[in-house]
């Protein structure tokens, strides 16, 4: 069902007042076309059995009527305020073929088929809502509140709507940045993973960038407001959300292509096949009847309902592996994309850091178990990502760790604890050593994140942390590079060095790091006004703008933000990055079936329609003949619901 929903704009998020209660999402009957096809169903529901068992007509005809008028008035109305500006939708004409269908005594199949209509539009209505939600969520992550200091030094909490340009404002350990600034005085670690996707807080000092709702770690920074809270990155990705959403072009299953063609010629055949008897001294019932049955054999439902089936089984066996695929259309335009761009961190990656390395250096007498013991021990009491990730490279080694003293943190520098009477500090390399050997260098050069232990005062050794590849992403890369004839893009807000090795090891040559929300999506739009039909994978905030504007969006969906899923046209609820492809290679194929479907209800529809203009078909054999194409084709679309279909797609075989 076509829709011309909009979403309504977003408004700046009021400041939170204390006890004030979470936004929650939209309900599926809060919105009226929900309510409407729900009513239309139910009366469906209750009408059906009491046909079926024979009760009277006058028990279930006025529930039919009651499901007609409810699933069909809206679509109908808009239809109708389509035609002032001379414009004949396919809504309209399923409306009229269903009063059809109820006038020469198919009353059931023609509810059967508003009910559908009104289902569809209710589900398109629900989408639009809970994305429009996602977006005013995505502004709860700035605070509502900031520090701003008087140049007296004294404190004042204001909201941060009040924030002026040049304002110096307080970021308490573990406080959310109120406004995008520059650090003055202070230093810290930021969590800004909602801003550039980088898996590791960014270490922070005097004269460094820091964005609104990013998240402040163990050290207090003064900040000097650089920009308006409407001007903030988290306030542009919202327009920008919004923009990419409104400007993106229609989305229109194949058969809504034409159906302006098909809509008016169809009206004007069956006025034509009614008036032209009539001219001729025909009887007004007979000329009726062949117009209805003309209408019947002709109506566009039975090219519609060629058309779904193959597209909402393959959305049914996706879904049971584990990708949600929000509608037939996104289904349709899977099969289309010909370039593909990637997300790193939660994406391509698992997106939490790992320990890839630990090296002792010479002299120290420790081996790799007592290394990382020590450090384990001491980052135990720490909340850092960095410190849980040697954390839990102990504890999968089996390794037994000592409970650690004096526990301390210096932010931007390190830990440092008494663990078995000695005293260990982790921390940066290049604040800690004086790297002659070159280690930590190579470390970081290879992408990892170089941390060093020392060891009551002297170098014990080195770690290397990395966010690890997904254990099949390069097979992905190397199915998606085979699907579409090129190889996908990297699109990355992480510094290049770890981007560059994350590439090198999925197949990935193409490589855009240190990238802002506004440039992946300036990225994408670049390759389709190439002419290209691009699929953005990603997961996070600063990729909704990409997956708003892309041909065809999808979010990796256990760590993906509410923004990324709602904004996605499709979600991997598994995180099984092998599934995108899969899911290209079964969209290639439904669209096989729907070519294949038209074929044969063009066929059926040409021979009743011939036979009806040409001859005398009865009303039954017409309905039979409609009724017997689309039972046909709909065998032929279920096809794809077959395990077998799912394998044959994983295994790369779109045809």
């Amino acid at each position: 069902m076509t829709s011309t929903l909009t979403p309504q704009p977003v408004e700046r998020a009021k400041p939170a007042r204390t006890g004030a209660v979470a936004r929650l999402p939209t309900r599926v009957l809060a919105l009226p076309e929900a309510r409407w096809a729900a009513a239309a169903t139910v009366l469906f529901l209750l009408a059906l059995p009491l046909q079926l068992t024979g009760a009277p007509a006058w028990t279930w005809g006025p529930l039919y009527a009651l499901s007609y008028v409810t699933g069909g008035w809206e679509p109908g109305w808009e239809g109708l305020k389509a035609l002032k500006d001379r414009t004949l939708d396919v809504d309209l004409l399923m409306v009229v073929a269903a009063l059809g269908a109820a006038a020469i005594g198919q009353v059931m199949d023609g509810a059967l088929l508003i009910v559908i209509f009104a289902t569809s539009g209710a589900l398109e209505a629900l989408a639009t809502a809970r994305t429009a939600d996602s977006v005013r969520g995505l502004l709860d992550l700035a605070p509502a509140t900031a520090t701003r200091l008087s140049p007296d030094g004294s404190e004042q909490t204001v909201a941060v709507e009040e924030l002026m340009v040049g304002d110096i404002v307080l970021v308490r350990p573990g406080e959310r940045v109120g406004a995008d600034g520059r650090v003055l005085d202070g230093a810290s670690e930021v969590d800004q993973a909602t801003i550039t996707g980088e898996p590791l807080p960014v270490p922070k000092e005097r004269g460094d960038e820091v964005f609104a709702g990013t998240l402040n770690g163990t050290g207090a920074l003064r900040v000097r407001v650089e920009r308006d809270a409407s001007d903030s990155v988290i306030a542009r990705i919202v327009r920008m959300v919004q923009e990419a959403s409104e400007t993106k072009a229609p989305t229109q299953l194949f058969i809504e292509k034409v159906e302006q063609r098909y809509s008016l010629g169809m009206v004007a055949v069956t006025l034509a096949v009614f008036l032209v008897p009539l001219a001729f001294g025909a009887q007004l019932t007979d000329a009726l009847l062949r117009a209805m049955t003309f209408m019947i054999v002709a109506s566009p439902c039975a090219v519609v309902l060629a058309t779904m089936p193959p597209l909402l089984s393959a959305i049914a066996n996706a879904g049971r592996h584990g990708v949600l695929v929000k509608s037939a259309v996104v289904m349709e335009r899977l099969g289309q994309v010909d370039a593909v761009a990637l997300d790193k961190t939660g994406t391509l990656t698992g997106g939490s850091p790992r320990v890839t390395d630990v090296r002792p250096l010479p002299g120290s007498g420790l081996d790799e178990r007592a290394l990382l013991t020590l450090a384990a021990a001491a980052e135990r009491p720490s909340e850092h990502p960095l410190a849980r990730a040697v954390v839990d490279a102990a504890r999968e080694r089996g390794l037994d760790l000592p409970d650690a003293q004096d526990f301390t943190s210096a932010p931007g520098v390190g830990i440092t604890a008494v663990v078995g009477g000695r005293t260990v500090t982790v921390g940066a390399p290049a604040r800690l050593l004086d790297d002659n050997d070159g280690t930590a260098a190579e470390l970081e050069e290879s992408g990892r994140t170089a941390v060093l232990v020392v060891v009551d005062g002297v170098p014990a050794g080195l770690l290397g942390i990395a966010d690890r590849l997904r254990p099949d992403a390069t097979a992905t890369v190397a199915s998606l590079t085979r699907l579409t004839g090129s190889a996908p893009v990297l699109l990355t807000g992480d510094n290049p060095r770890a981007a560059a090795h994350v590439a090198g090891e999925a197949g990935i040559d193409d490589v855009r790091a240190g990238l802002l929300p506004q440039d992946k999506l300036d990225a994408v739009r670049e390759m389709e006004s190439a002419g290209r039909k691009v699929l953005v994978v990603g997961d996070g905030v600063n990729d909704a703008p990409a997956l708003a504007a892309a041909h065809t969006g999808i979010a990796m969906g256990r760590a993906g933000s509410d923004l990324a899923l709602e904004t996605a046209d499709a979600v991997i609820v598994r995180d099984e990055l092998a599934a995108v492809p899969a899911t290209v290679a079964l969209s290639r194929r439904a669209r096989r079936l729907v070519v294949q479907n038209l074929v044969i209800a063009g066929v059926f529809i040409a021979g009743l329609v011939v036979w009806d203009l040409a001859g005398d078909l009865p009303l039954p054999l017409g309905v039979a003949g409609h009724e017997g194409s689309t039972v046909l084709v709909g065998l032929n679309g279920l096809r794809l619901l077959r395990e077998g279909a799912w394998q044959r797609a994983a295994a790369g075989e779109s045809g």
